[in-house]
């Protein structure tokens, strides 16, 4: 039997590696991403500030799976009944058990201009982008704006704050959010410390400002007023990608999107055993990839016995917030249980994470180099 995994990021790279584990050698486990290689995204906001890191968390597939075939294709449309993918180039593939893990693409809200002026930040090429653009438009001085004040928008706009410090006193760094507040999914006791940590690094926060639309110098706002800016970063939304729909589907706590195709980490909004939902961060992600894995081998077992009973009971997701950590510029703000950690004691928790991880999905030379990096070690910039 083929099993067919779309996506290779926090979700179907362990789901894939789980499947190697499970699954009977005879059949087939394919992992179809347009990329060549794993991206460590929760690392890639610092790639704006040291490109050099850019190697450290791009991982050739090559190199971290075991009997799965890796097919670099870009997919076109999934058929979720009959279990058809179509990629850019016509080709079909059939399969008999799939998984969608393709994560999501940056939504510019059809705002006029947004698209046009603005970088978005989601892959290591963004971040490269929006390097270069600071250098090239405000690192002698000027205005960055960030729009969108959720986790990648903060990350974002602490980059562009250090990495102004480190060069120019004349650089000015505004947050946009629509919201009343930043990040307003998150607790009330990290938001609070997030809130204090921008305003310590300098960073100029306006909440309930509404971006209307953008040309190439002025972001007009819905309140009839403007910012003028030299360079635009967009981190204001997420939408699901063209291959899945316009909307990201909704799934139960078994990840089951139709029969025999599961829906998982950003592609899908997960809804847990206690219908809670899950947020779509790297942590639920990898967190889910387990359980699609156990119930895909559950049912294909089935129907290798075709013995007619009822379906094998499924696993079911359960969300568990281990943790909240979040990086701006050189500080950091997390909670570890109760406790909301910020300065040296948050940093050394973020920078375990990436390190962490990396560790986890068989890349341990990726985390050393990655040490290096972040303790400045490599002599490098």
């Amino acid at each position: 039997m083929r099993v067919a995994v779309f996506g290779g990021g926090y979700a179907g790279l362990p789901l894939v590696r789980a499947l190697e584990r499970t699954l009977p050698e005879g059949d087939e486990i394919v992992l179809v991403d347009a990329s060549p290689t794993h991206t460590v995204r929760h690392e890639v906001h610092r790639v704006i500030r040291r490109p050099s890191l850019s190697d450290d968390i791009s991982i050739p597939f090559d190199e971290l799976l075991d009997r799965a075939e890796h097919r670099q294709r870009r997919v076109d449309k999934i058929d979720i009944d009959d279990r058809t993918a179509t990629f850019a180039d016509g080709e079909t593939m059939e399969f008999d058990a799939g998984a969608v893990c393709l994560g999501v693409e940056t939504n510019f809200h059809d705002l006029p201009g947004v698209r046009e002026h603005a970088t978005p930040l989601r892959t290591i090429d963004h971040a490269e982008q929006i390097h270069e653009a600071f250098h090239d438009r405000v690192s002698d001085g000027g205005h960055v704006v960030v729009g969108g004040a959720g986790l990648s928008g903060i990350q974002v706009a602490g980059e562009l704050r250090a990495l102004a410090d480190e060069q120019t006193d004349d650089v000015n760094v505004t947050l946009l959010e629509q919201a009343a507040t930043i990040v307003p999914s998150f607790p009330d006791d990290i938001r609070a410390a997030l809130g204090d940590e921008l305003d310590a690094q300098g960073i100029d926060v306006r909440t309930n400002a509404t971006v209307e639309r953008a040309d190439d110098s002025t972001i007009k706002l819905a309140d009839s007023g403007s910012v003028d800016y030299d360079q635009f970063v967009w981190t204001g939304g997420i939408r699901s990608t063209d291959a899945v729909g316009a909307d990201r589907p909704t799934v139960q706590s078994t990840l089951r999107l139709t029969d025999r195709v599961f829906a998982l980490g950003d592609a899908a909004r997960v809804v847990d055993v206690d219908g809670r939902g899950a947020p779509a961060t790297a942590h639920t992600a990898v967190r889910q990839a387990p359980v699609a894995a156990e119930n895909i081998s559950r049912l294909l077992d089935y129907d290798r016995t075709g013995d007619g009973g009822f379906e094998p009971r499924l696993e079911r997701y359960d969300y568990d917030q281990l943790g909240w950590l979040v990086s701006v510029g050189d500080g950091a703000v997390a909670k570890v249980g109760p406790q909301v950690l910020r300065g040296t004691a948050a940093v050394a928790v973020k920078r375990s994470v990436g390190v962490g991880y990396l560790t986890a999905v068989g890349s341990v030379t990726r985390a050393v180099d990655l040490v290096r990096e972040e303790f400045d070690l490599s002599g490098k910039n």
